[in-house]
Parts: C-alpha cells; sequence; structure tokens
C-alpha cells in the first residue's frame, strides 16, 4: 500500500489524483496506526525546512517513520523539501533534519546563475539520472521536470546522487540510498513525466 504521509505540509491531493488515474491504491497517513500496513511511502513538503520539520515532529509519526524507513526498510520517496528533510541540516534552518542520507541543503549562489530570474529555481528544467535505477524507468533521456526552490541537497558521498540537473552549476535533483528515495522537483505537477516516476516508485 501507498501510504502519503500528511503532515501539513504539502500537496497531498496532487498525489492522490495521479494515483487514481493510474488505478494504485493509495491510503494518507495522519496518525501512526495508518502507516502500519505501508509498502511505499511518500514524504512531500513545501515551504521553509524548519517549519516542514516542526510540523513532522508534531504530528507524532517520526517515530514510526524511522522505524519503517530504518529498521523495516520500506521504500520512501522525499519531494521537494521532503527530499530536503533527508539530509542531515539545511542552510535554511537551525533544526535537524531526518538525516537519512547523509548530506546538507545549501543554498544556490545567485552570482553563479546566469538566467535573468535567479532565485527561486522556479519552472521546467532537464533531469539526467546518473545511474540505471527502477524510479526513472523509461525517463533516461529527455525528461524534464517542474521546479521551485532556492535550496538544494548537497549529498556527502557520490554514490548517492541519482540524477543532476543545471541551473548555474549542477546539482543533486535526484538522490537515493538503499530504499530511501529523494526528488527535488515536482512530479505531481510534471505532466506524463512525473505520472511515470510516480508510478515507477510504486513499482520498486
Amino acid at each position: 500500500m501507498i501510504t502519503i504521509i500528511d503532515y501539513g505540509v504539502g500537496n497531498i491531493r496532487a498525489f492522490e489524483n495521479v494515483y487514481k488515474q493510474l488505478n494504485i491504491p493509495i491510503t494518507i497517513a495522519t496518525t501512526t496506526t495508518a502507516l502500519e500496513n505501508a509498502t511505499r511511502i511518500i514524504l512531500p513538503g513545501v515551504g521553509a525546512f524548519d517549519y516542514a520539520m516542526e510540523q513532522l515532529n508534531k504530528s507524532g509519526m517520526r517515530e514510526c517513520l524511522n522505524e519503517k524507513v530504518l529498521v523495516q526498510r520500506v521504500p520512501v520517496l522525499g519531494i521537494c523539501v521532503g527530499m530536503q528533510m533527508l539530509a542531515n541540516r539545511s542552510d535554511e534552518g537551525v533544526l535537524n533534519g531526518l538525516g537519512w542520507i547523509d548530506g546538507e541543503v545549501r543554498k544556490f549562489d545567485p552570482a553563479q546563475i546566469n538566467q535573468a530570474t535567479q532565485l527561486p529555481h522556479m519552472g521546467w528544467n532537464d533531469v539526467q539520472p546518473k545511474s540505471d535505477n527502477g524510479l526513472f524507468t523509461e525517463l533516461t533521456t529527455n525528461s524534464k521536470f517542474y521546479f521551485l526552490h532556492s535550496y538544494y541537497f548537497k549529498a556527502h558521498r557520490n554514490q548517492d546522487i541519482l540524477a543532476v540537473t543545471n541551473y548555474g552549476d549542477e546539482f543533486s535533483s535526484a538522490v537515493n540510498a538503499g530504499n530511501i528515495y529523494g526528488v527535488q522537483f515536482h512530479p505531481e505537477k510534471s505532466h506524463h513525466y512525473g505520472i511515470r516516476l510516480l508510478k515507477n516508485f510504486a513499482n520498486l
């Protein structure tokens, strides 16, 4: 069962609509009880890093999520700020992240960005997978996804970088360590590319 974590941060209904379109059953978790039967977990997120971490901590689901992800090794997909929360920390705030993937979240350097609109990085951009991974099945070439962010995930280990995107400089637009996945872009807003990626996650 795909379980979407609803802790008050993220466009839950958009994911629900995609999976309904794909005829893939989902459940939305606001409590630990709803997490019990999860075989796939989606951790969405928008807004500021500290606020998202505060809301997740207040939800009462963090300890259960740690058990599911780190002990039971249930596949999890963090999206946008949900991906950034996988890191140890963020330049955007003072709270610790989940620490599920070794890395930190850094702010883009506007001096390195040539586009007229520098921050946030907003709109469609290429995503280039660096390895053969099931999350990007049929998405290895000419795939574009929708971004909206000013911070990016800096992985401490190169092997955890699943895909890259260029915005002034190359940054990690997807990460992976074992059963833990994160994407900086919004698949729920990325039309058929995003639908394919969410279907791929369901099939991992």
